[in-house]
């Protein structure tokens, strides 16, 4: 009797251990539907960059659409040696699909470039690193970006005026693009336009809030800021909210942030060009999952590139509204 109650508590165990296995098996190696799932790294700039935090967010929000991805979201605060870092330690961690979104561009360019040697995906985003062989992009067309804005301003900035240029990081291609397309679409064709300051402000506020306070200083007047993002014309703009002598200054920028349109909405700021982050995220996670599943080997896109002014502004506010954008 003994023998025959050890043996079936012997059999009851074996069936627990088996169940056990079994139930944890699809945890470790799949999604809930038995799919395979794929770790996924997302390596942002900075999330103090307004544009960049949107994006990230919009990435994170879009790839909860798909189960078979796990992402997970890394900030490189706006540091090369931090993003380095972490694209180096995504690839020690065996992600499957590495999407870097570059500070500087040329300096991430040779630890993408190990993302593609080790085996792994690769894909680089606002703004693309060109020329890596086996890697992807998902992008915006950035000398178009800034040429909305610069074939605009020919008609609108007035004859011998006086300009501030607020420019992103030296090599990032976003930054380098949008310098040279409004130099070809505007400087070159507007010679009586005087530039009185032009400087570095990393995409940041605060940087473009100082040299303005710098440039209102040294100069009678300011007729333009031209910003190569909509976070550095919005941070010149709030040094001169105040001041009078400002009222009629015209600015510029990219991006469509929400802070940009309220301010093209209030007449405070001349127009933008829309990059739609939402749109940027919808591309990115599609890449993502053809690129996992073999569906494709290598992916390259843009996002369109529209201008937005005091004409259009309510349109693209709705936009954000209905993506959740804007509360």
């Amino acid at each position: 009797m003994k023998k025959k109650l050890l043996g079936l508590v012997s059999v009851l165990l074996m069936g627990t251990l088996l169940v056990g296995c079994s139930s944890n098996k699809p945890a470790e190696s799949g999604s809930a539907s038995g799919e395979k799932t794929y770790k996924v790294a997302y390596i942002a700039r900075a999330q103090s960059d307004s544009f960049a935090a949107w994006l990230a967010n919009a990435v994170k929000d879009e790839a909860t659409k798909y189960p078979n991805i796990k992402l997970e979201v890394f900030d490189g605060q706006a540091n090369d040696d931090k993003e380095n870092s972490m694209i180096e330690n995504a690839i020690t961690n065996k992600f499957d699909l590495i999407i870097v979104q570059p500070n500087s561009g040329e300096s991430q360019r040779p630890y993408v470039e190990k993302v593609v040697q080790a085996g792994i995906y690769a894909i680089t985003t606002n703004a693309r690193i060109a020329g890596i062989e086996g890697a992807s992009s998902v992008d915006a067309q950035p000398y178009e970006q800034a040429a909305v804005n610069a074939r605009a301003a020919l008609t609108q900035v007035p004859q011998n005026a006086k300009v501030v240029v607020l420019k992103g990081p030296s090599g990032n291609f976003h930054a380098d693009e949008r310098r040279a397309s409004w130099q070809k679409e505007f400087f070159d064709k507007r010679p009586d336009v005087q530039i009185v300051g032009e400087q570095i402000a990393n995409w940041n506020k605060d940087e473009a809030m100082k040299y303005m306070e710098d440039w209102v200083q040294a100069n009678d007047k300011i007729d333009a800021v031209i910003a190569m993002n909509d976070n550095m014309a919005a941070g010149a703009l709030e040094v001169v909210k105040d001041n009078p002598k400002y009222k009629d200054m015209l600015a510029y920028g990219v991006d469509g942030t929400a802070e940009a349109l309220y301010l093209i909405k209030d007449g405070k700021m001349t127009s933008t060009c829309l990059q739609n982050a939402n749109e940027l995220a919808e591309k990115l996670l599609d890449a993502s999952n053809k690129l996992l599943t073999g569906q494709e080997k290598e992916i390259n896109t843009d996002i369109g590139n529209p201008l937005v002014n005091k004409d259009n502004v309510d349109e693209y506010i709705e936009v954000l509204k209905k993506s959740g954008t804007i509360k």
